[in-house]
């Protein structure tokens, strides 16, 4: 089963990033000062995930891919891909794993 882990950076301040349920992370948040505004950015990505317009498909300068999810109401970057993907096909199919998983991921707390 899919779920967001919560854990605490090197810079004390709090990420989640969203685990497919073959254990692979799909995607990764920024940092929060506070759990709750953590819990708050996870809220965002179940919410926003299924939308295709909410989804930013992006080149990197070494031609890579990869892409960031952004919230519809007030269009700022609530997670990003966790790798940069060899071809866009890739990076695509990264987004259907996040459309598919984020919605009805369990949120597990590892701090």
């Amino acid at each position: 089963m899919s779920k967001f882990e919560i854990f605490t950076g090197t810079d004390n301040q709090f990420y989640f990033r969203l685990k497919a349920s073959n254990s692979e992370i799909i995607l990764k948040s920024e940092g929060y000062t506070t759990k709750q505004n953590c819990h708050n950015g996870i809220d965002s990505v179940k919410l926003n995930a299924p939308a295709d317009p909410n989804y930013d498909r992006l080149t990197s300068t070494n031609d890579k891919y990869y892409f960031n999810l952004k919230s519809a109401h007030n269009h700022q970057i609530i997670g990003t891909s966790s790798e940069m993907y060899e071809s866009a096909q890739g990076r695509d199919k990264g987004i259907e794993s996040v459309k598919s998983n984020a919605p009805k991921a369990d949120v597990v707390d590892l701090t």
